[in-house]
């Protein structure tokens, strides 16, 4: 194929129809590759001889804790982001049509976004309060993949409209923040070590992943790349695995009740929220790290994501 041949076929317009079917292939390929790794994983358990009913909890809480997430997003947060989006667009600086070159641009500019979004719900109280959800289980599997948290989708939708701002189509952009998050499933896993050192050094991978969910004090607030781990590296994020991860956050639940584990990060905030002396100082808990207190006048240095030090 000559390069002009590879152009066009890269510049050809793509109908939200095929991005549609695109994106169904996807969430299937992905879905039944997570089970099928899941099951690995349930036998790599058992044959390791660390299979609880503990464990078993702590999966089923993961779907449970999913399906409360799901049954939010479709109520509100998609019906949110469709008329935001689709407003925003009428203010668009650009009309950036969609082709297959288009598609891996924006892809690339969401997989950005994720990083600052996600770094940002690391270290804003309010945000961290509904994503910690994710990061709460004392386990790492594939339905880890799919803990999340009430407000999960509220936060990222300030980050993402800025992509339609641009110019591209509000379909593409939803694609593409999807597509993202897509990819990260298969991060959550013990059960494959490192990729050979090119991979490791561009793509985000399991071992990177599990960086960022471990409460090991080097490992807190590490990691924070979607796709391409790049941006870490980049902007100062970036940590090997070089120890064994504790996972969980740095103060467990201690609990795999899913009602506790899908409310608790709100609840505590707001009971610190009440705790906390002056208005001011009950703002800045809203928006300052979540490690912050009153007594120590600023923030602390971004070590820590939600508590003070790990348990080991």
């Amino acid at each position: 194929m000559s390069l002009d041949t590879l152009f066009t076929a890269l510049t050809a317009a793509v109908p939200d129809s095929s991005i549609a079917t695109f994106e169904g292939l996807i969430n299937s390929w992905f879905f039944y590759g997570a089970v099928a790794i899941f099951g690995l994983e349930f036998a790599r358990y058992v044959y390791r001889g660390r299979m609880s009913w503990n464990l078993l909890g702590d999966c089923a809480t993961n779907i449970i804790t999913y399906s409360g997430y799901l049954g939010l997003s479709y109520l509100v947060f998609y019906a949110f982001y469709g008329t935001v989006f689709y407003s925003a667009h009428e203010y668009a600086l650009f009309d950036i049509e969609t082709t297959w070159l288009s598609m891996l641009v924006c892809i690339l500019l969401a997989d950005l976004t994720y990083y600052w979004g996600h770094r940002f719900t690391h270290r804003v109280g309010m945000a961290w309060a509904t994503h910690e959800v994710h990061h709460s289980s004392a386990n790492f599997n594939m339905s880890v993949a799919y803990r999340f948290g009430p407000l999960d989708d509220l936060w990222p939708i300030a980050f993402d409209v800025w992509l339609v701002v641009i110019g591209f189509d509000p379909f593409l952009a939803f694609f593409a923040t999807l597509f993202v998050l897509q990819y990260q499933t298969f991060l959550h896993t013990e059960g494959i070590g490192k990729f050979p050192r090119f991979v490791e050094a561009v793509m985000n991978t399991p071992s990177h992943h599990r960086v960022h969910h471990g409460a090991n004090p080097q490992y807190l607030d590490k990691n924070f790349a979607g796709m391409l781990i790049i941006w870490d590296r980049m902007f100062g994020t970036f940590q090997e695995e070089n120890e064994k991860v504790v996972f969980g956050l740095s103060e467990q639940l201690g609990t795999v009740n899913p009602v506790i584990v899908f409310f608790h990060g709100l609840y505590d905030l707001g009971r610190k929220v009440v705790q906390t002396p002056g208005m001011g100082n009950k703002v800045r808990r809203l928006i300052l790290p979540p490690d912050w207190e009153p007594d120590a006048g600023i923030a602390a240095p971004p070590t820590a994501a939600g508590a003070i030090q790990p348990r080991q």
